[in-house]
């Protein structure tokens, strides 16, 4: 089967240069940044709302609790994947992209209004519970569903440079949360952020939604998609039809997301409360170092987009994957007590400058490993139960162990994954200019 694409990206590749379709890859883009923002600032902001939400008499167990809620809520991304990536099979990327975005801003303005402990008892951290599972199938089903879409909307030869937006949009959505969280973190005291400064940033979510769902309306429905939906309507039992038809497919994506997510956690999310709170650095200090290394990722997602469609998505796999493997352990000791402002930039750019390196491809990877009228189903399914199993508890795990005064085998943990991302990544065909079956 040719590939193909929409009326705009086929008008645009007549031109020469090629001209990308800004106003596509924007549209689809929001979207996943606001996705990507509503279910970040969750994390970046729980060292502030975990005593509200849950008894603040054990500041440990609320600790726990909160990050517990967090980890239970991506069990919910499998099944959100399942469900609204074969819908997205069945029904169209656009649609089901517009329903995503919907559940993850409602989730957000619930968790801006949530009552507190002291206000409501355990109907605060039910309904707290309640706004991430909404948010959990959300996320599931965004991320198949963006990546299914950009990649079946580029030319075969950029499809890593279309890709990269993916992750630009997600960048920059954690950048904003992380500007934010220094922002109020350097405006507001301890016991305001404590009290309604941690509800600013949900808000705020829930509004960048509605720009988002706005935008998504405009968009078009793939070719890919239009051209497959008859097969995908015939397909009986699909996600066991990607085991017996796809199975080295899904090992490989799973080995190459387990180390994926582990260093978004890792980077993104994990650090920020364990520097904060286990080793007591000043949250103005971390915020600021993680804020310009996310400045760094997105800068670097376009032109890894570019290297990946111009060498291979494999040279820049094995370089990620080997690269973490060696150093995620001795990034992680400059993360201690009294570490200065640019050991902390330090790793928060190496980190998040390898993890761009993939990062910038994911799309392409995952789009490449599965047929149109299985890739929704394909990608959600066996990327969000990876994303749930390794990434949902990553915070939860170093929480622990750093209470158990092991903190530094949470990196060991994650180097070992690297390792099995290098492998699996030694499987993988090269893929670059391919055409999308």
């Amino acid at each position: 089967m040719s590939h193909q694409t929409s009326d705009a990206v086929t008008f645009d590749r007549t031109e020469a240069p090629h001209k990308l379709p800004v106003r596509t890859l924007v549209a689809a883009s929001i979207g996943n940044a606001v996705e990507w923002y509503d279910w970040t600032v969750y994390a970046t902001f729980s060292v502030y709302f975990a005593t509200q939400i849950f008894p603040a008499d054990n500041e440990s167990l609320a600790f726990i609790g909160t990050f517990a809620t967090y980890a239970l809520a991506f069990f919910f991304r499998p099944l959100g994947g399942m469900i609204l990536g074969r819908f997205a099979d069945l029904h169209g990327r656009k649609q089901a992209m517009i329903l995503t975005i919907s559940l993850m801003a409602g989730g957000s303005l619930l968790i801006a209004i949530l009552p507190t402990y002291s206000q409501v008892g355990w109907f605060a951290p039910i309904l707290l519970l309640v706004a991430r599972v909404a948010q959990g199938m959300s996320l599931g089903g965004e991320v198949s569903n963006a990546s299914a879409y950009l990649g079946e909307i580029a030319p075969p030869e950029r499809r890593g440079r279309y890709s990269s937006f993916n992750y630009i949009s997600t960048g920059t959505s954690v950048l904003i949360a992380s500007l934010l969280g220094a922002l109020l973190a350097a405006s507001l005291a301890d016991p305001q952020l404590d009290s309604w400064g941690w509800r600013i940033p949900f808000l705020v979510g829930a509004v960048l939604g509605l720009v988002g769902l706005w935008l998504r309306r405009s968009m078009d429905e793939t070719e890919q998609f239009e051209e497959n939906k008859e097969k995908a309507r015939a397909l009986r039992n699909p996600l066991m039809l990607t085991l017996r038809e796809h199975p080295k497919a899904v090992a490989q994506l799973i080995g190459f997301t387990l180390l994926s997510t582990l260093c978004y956690y890792t980077f993104f999310s994990a650090l920020t409360p364990f520097a904060v709170e286990q080793q007591g650095l000043d949250d103005t200090k971390v915020f600021t170092a993680l804020s310009i290394g996310t400045a760094l990722f997105v800068a670097l997602q376009y032109p890894f987009g570019w290297t990946a469609d111009r060498f291979g998505r494999k040279p820049q796999m094995l370089v990620w994957s080997g690269a973490m493997v060696l150093l995620v352990v001795p990034l992680s000791t400059l993360v201690r007590p009294g570490a200065s402002f640019g050991e902390l930039l330090l790793v928060f750019c190496t980190g998040l400058g390898l993890y761009a390196i993939f990062s910038s491809i994911a799309p392409a990877i995952m789009s490449e490993l599965f047929p149109t009228e299985l890739r929704g189903l394909g990608i959600g399914a066996w990327y969000n139960l990876t994303v749930a199993c390794f990434g949902g508890t990553a915070p939860l795990v170093i929480q622990w162990l750093g209470g158990a005064g092991h903190s530094s085998w949470f990196f060991w943990y994650v180097a070992v994954g690297a390792a099995v991302a290098f492998v699996a990544t030694l499987t993988l065909p090269e893929t670059k200019g391919s055409v999308l079956k």
